[in-house]
């Protein structure tokens, strides 16, 4: 049974602001969860951003009380350059900061174990410490504190106990209690920590590159034409049907029709493709792609939500909330990981505490391979040694990193792609799909059929140019454009899977399948498509239609069969037409002549061979099918972009778009296995060893922080 969350309604999208581990994020989720009328609340800690769904209109001043109650931050600006630049700057100047005083001291403190003596160094390692840990590590300090007061445990937590403890060690070893100083530990675990922050932060923004160009994308301002003349208006103040001017070297703002002008127009963002498209009169335009050559007068047909480009960047943050199910271990073990490592570590340090000189000759043996164990009879250090090694090696950050930042990789290379993974879960399906059912038109062949022949009058084409103008269908489409004068036609009503009809004055036009195929035989062995027309149930003529099938199509139907997966053809045509395109195609499963509300019958078909299923539909009509698809494919086009039911959408047409998707899915599964496996074994080997007394802090530090920035590295390999 497909498990496919339906949620409607309300969404809404926020940033959260000071998040520094998978505990922090998961105390935001539950706090968001928690809100009245919330159906659904996903935090992603590696966009720092969170995603809700409601059955009621939820304001920001709510989501800012619960977000702010687990401690945290939130703004609207999903990508706030002047913070991220800020923060930059701020990280950057501790990691310089923290190393010009850590370094040094390092070696001071080298110099002093080795028995030379340094004149009030131990006073030096007090100050410099403090100085390190509760200047520089402040952004530290504070999140442990928050995490402290609100009940629970995060990274910081770790890192603020191990610094602090070791910190502490100094000034009592000062005071003359019996315990070796561990001071500069404190200092270099606070480094290492900021290091590795710093570096997986800015991978993090390398990894969300994509993501954050689309957003780029989005205007701010447009050059409207209001009683001619030009003024400049904030884009949330343009209204649908307001003309724009679009100067050469201008991003397009909004989606429209060009009303006046002749350009060359970019949009390789949607296609895919380098050579720019040229655009005239009463040829639609897409916001955010790039006015090339000359002056452009646009009629705005969408705004704000409704546009492209919003959608497209709207469903990419939905699926960045989504949870690949493998996911569910580490979100489980990620919950209880902080508090348990506390506990380990006491149990460690108690343990050495009584046990020390018991193992001392199992240390000696140990130190033969790990040069860094510490050897020493003052059984109080050691246990303090093995108590801070234990506190820093652990790092529930990697594993709540593997599967997030897999997709946010590759969430992005996709959406370069012109494919948006909707639904996490896809991803993990996509390794079984066993069939591939497609339709023909716009899918194996190029959607954009061209009349060949006719036998209407002129103004018999004109009234049914006009009334095929009200659908969307390709086949609608391409008769619309052969009409020459716009004719006065009502009641307009389109019948899924057979046509259109509708009224000129007191006559009913029905366009639509024939009620004989063989009428048409000659016509339908070349391939071609006929239309017929019918006024008062009357034939009066027939169209005649050609659509060309892709250049890619066969290659990809190769592929397809190369990777072990059935291609099915699926589709509204006569079998005749269907048969020809299939041979051609060497797709032995035919389905012609079928209903958008048999589609669902022919996926169950085929799921009652215990087989997974992808469906690739138009996004209007095949919403069951796609709904009940182990994988919902819907070929976006503007309007049907953000169709509920498709767990992908696919903005660029043809087949090789489902290759793709498939592909991707795959590459993105693998990667996130591999994350969630290292990040599974450094912790179970790290772990026993810093328990051992086998591992330095230092070197804890500094492999826990390696252990996030590999699982970063790892998902970055998606784009290749």
């Amino acid at each position: 049974m497909n498990n496919k969350m339906n949620l409607k309604n309300y969404k809404k999208n926020i940033r959260i602001i000071g998040m520094t581990c998978a505990n922090c994020a998961r105390r935001v989720e539950q706090s968001l969860q928690k809100m009245n009328g919330v159906k659904f609340a996903s935090v992603n800690l590696a966009t720092e951003s969170a995603y809700l769904f409601s059955e009621r209109e939820i304001s920001f001043q709510e989501i800012k009380e619960a977000v702010e109650k687990a401690g945290y931050g939130v703004s609207e600006k999903l990508v706030d350059q002047e913070l991220g630049q800020k923060r930059y700057r701020e990280a950057k100047r501790n990691v310089i900061l923290t190393w010009i005083i850590t370094f040094p001291l390092s070696i001071l403190m080298g110099f002093y174990m080795l028995g030379y003596l340094i004149p009030g160094f131990v006073w030096i390692e007090v100050f410099s410490v403090a100085f390190v840990i509760f200047y520089c590590g402040t952004v530290t300090i504070r999140g442990a504190w928050i995490a402290f007061i609100h009940f629970h445990a995060n990274m910081d937590t770790l890192i603020t106990i191990g610094s602090i403890t070791s910190w502490v060690t100094a000034i009592l070893n000062r005071l003359g209690l019996p315990i070796m100083s561990f001071g500069t530990l404190g200092a270099m675990i606070i480094a290492i920590h900021l290091t590795g922050r710093f570096i997986e932060s800015r991978l993090r923004d390398r990894a969300a590159k994509e993501i954050k160009a689309l957003i780029s994308m989005q205007a701010k301002e447009a050059t409207v034409i209001l009683e001619n003349k030009e003024v400049k208006l904030p884009i949330s103040m343009i209204q649908k049907d307001h003309l724009v001017k679009v100067k050469p070297g201008e991003r397009i703002p909004v989606d429209g029709i060009v009303q006046e002008g002749l350009s060359a127009v970019d949009e390789s963002f949607i296609s895919g493709e380098p050579i720019p498209k040229k655009k005239v009169k009463d040829d639609n335009v897409i916001g955010g792609s790039i006015n090339l050559s000359g002056p452009l007068i646009i009629q705005v047909t969408k705004v704000g939500e409704d546009t492209f480009l919003a959608q497209m960047i709207q469903l990419i943050k939905e699926a960045q909330g989504t949870k690949v199910p493998i996911q569910a271990l580490a979100d489980k073990i990620t919950n209880w990981f902080v508090p348990v490592i506390i506990v380990l570590a006491l149990i460690s340090g108690i343990f050495w505490y009584f046990n020390t000189l018991n193992y001392h000759s199992f240390l000696l043996k140990a130190k033969e391979f790990f040069p860094w164990v510490l050897i020493t009879d003052n059984h109080l250090s050691f246990a303090v040694f093995v108590f801070i090694s234990t506190i820093v090696i652990a790092c529930p950050c990697a594993l709540g990193l593997a599967t997030p930042m897999a997709l946010v990789v590759g969430s992005g290379l996709a959406a370069k792609q012109g494919l948006i993974i909707r639904n996490a879960e896809a991803i993990q399906t996509s390794k079984d799909i066993a069939y591939v059912l497609m339709d023909k038109t716009g899918t194996i062949t190029h959607g954009r059929p061209s009349i060949v022949h006719h036998n209407l009058s002129p103004k018999e084409m004109d009234i049914v140019a006009s009334i095929e103008s009200n659908s969307h269908h390709p086949l609608a489409q391409a008769i619309a454009k052969h009409g020459k004068d716009k004719m006065k036609v009502e009641k307009i009503k389109e019948i899924p899977g057979k046509g259109v009809k509708g009224y000129f004055r007191e006559s009913q036009y029905f366009i639509g399948k024939p009620q004989d195929q063989q009428e048409y035989l000659p016509y339908l062995e070349e391939g071609q498509i006929v239309v017929e027309v019918l006024k008062d149930k009357l034939k009066i003529g027939f169209i005649v239609l050609a659509d060309r099938i892709r250049e890619e199509s066969q290659e990809a139907i190769v592929r397809l069969k190369e990777l072990g997966i059935v291609p099915v053809m699926v589709t509204g045509d006569n079998e005749v037409t269907a048969q020809v395109v299939a041979d051609e195609m060497d797709i032995e499963a035919v389905y012609a002549g079928v209903k958008p509300n048999e589609k669902l019958e022919i996926v169950r078909k085929y799921q009652g061979e215990g087989k997974k299923v992808l469906m690739v539909g138009d996004g209007i009509n095949d919403a069951a099918s796609l709904k009940g698809a182990d994988i919902g494919v819907a070929m976006g086009k503007g309007a049907d972009l953000a169709l509920d039911s498709a767990d992908i959408v696919i903005v660029r047409e043809g087949i090789y778009g489902i290759i793709y998707s498939i592909l991707l899915s795959v590459k993105i599964f693998k990667i996130i296995r591999q994350n969630l496996f290292w990040a599974f074994l450094y912790n179970v080997l790290a772990i026993p060893m810093a328990m051992l007394g086998l591992l330095h802090p230092a070197i804890a530090e500094g492999t826990m922080a390696f252990s996030s920035i590999t699982v970063i590295l790892n998902s970055l390999r998606i784009r290749k």
